[in-house]
């Protein structure tokens, strides 16, 4: 485990089970709002599961192949498992800026510059949600975000495909956006190993960090 004075980093050396680690975030998330403890960047893998956003249309969920679990977050089903690297992150944004939106470009821009230093070039779409690359030509969705803000308190944040299964998200309609593929960093044939990725991220969390700020009026809210 790495920490800094603010923000504890957390990497877990095994799969986490989406019901546990959404307990702990959500325990996380009081301990944050009472003072009582760090903010956090945790690092994990998922086993396959399939989760639910406060978006998610059941016409969507084609194969239930594995289990389904609501998540609380924004946007609507996303797939989790083997191969791809979560970033869920709890973060005070009562003393980074208060602003939601902001946050969301900067978590999107972060992801971003951390495929950047493996040699992956990511873009934003406007109106669109993810995190996108070209994969021999057409978009296609590498990265997936999804987070709640709760008492400005930030929980849930990203996640990106290193080398999954890529016909697992075959049980769903990923983000309810039929028309595009997903991909990975090994099926645009650069393969990273999770180790890699965390290091790339930590790399670029001072920008982002630094990107956060401005003014955003309003209480809970979530973004897909």
């Amino acid at each position: 485990m790495e920490s800094t004075d603010e923000i504890e980093w957390r990497v877990a050396d095994a799969p986490v089970p989406y019901p546990d680690a959404l307990a702990q975030m959500e325990a996380r998330v009081a301990a944050v709002q009472r003072g009582e403890a760090r903010e956090l960047v945790w690092l994990l893998e998922h086993p396959p599961v399939y989760t639910a956003g406060t978006s998610a249309d059941p016409a969507e969920l084609i194969d239930p192949r594995f289990p389904v679990f609501t998540a609380g977050r924004g946007g609507r089903y996303t797939y989790h498992g083997p191969g791809q690297r979560i970033g869920y992150l709890v973060l005070d944004l009562g003393r980074r800026g208060r602003d939601v939106r902001c946050f969301v470009h900067a978590l999107e821009e972060w992801v971003i510059a951390a495929l950047a230093r493996l040699d992956i070039h990511a873009f934003r779409v406007e109106g669109r949600v993810g995190i996108w690359t070209r994969d021999g030509g057409p978009e296609a969705k590498i990265g997936a975000i999804g987070v709640r803000v709760k008492r400005w308190v930030t929980m849930h944040g990203f996640s990106v495909n290193l080398d999954p299964d890529l016909a697992d998200f075959g049980g769903i309609v990923p983000c309810g956006l039929s028309e595009f593929p997903v991909t990975s960093a090994a099926a645009l044939g650069r393969p990273v190993s999770a180790a890699g990725f965390d290091a790339a991220l930590g790399a670029a969390f001072p920008a982002f960090l630094s990107a956060l700020g401005g003014t955003c009026a309003g209480g809970d809210e979530q973004k897909g």
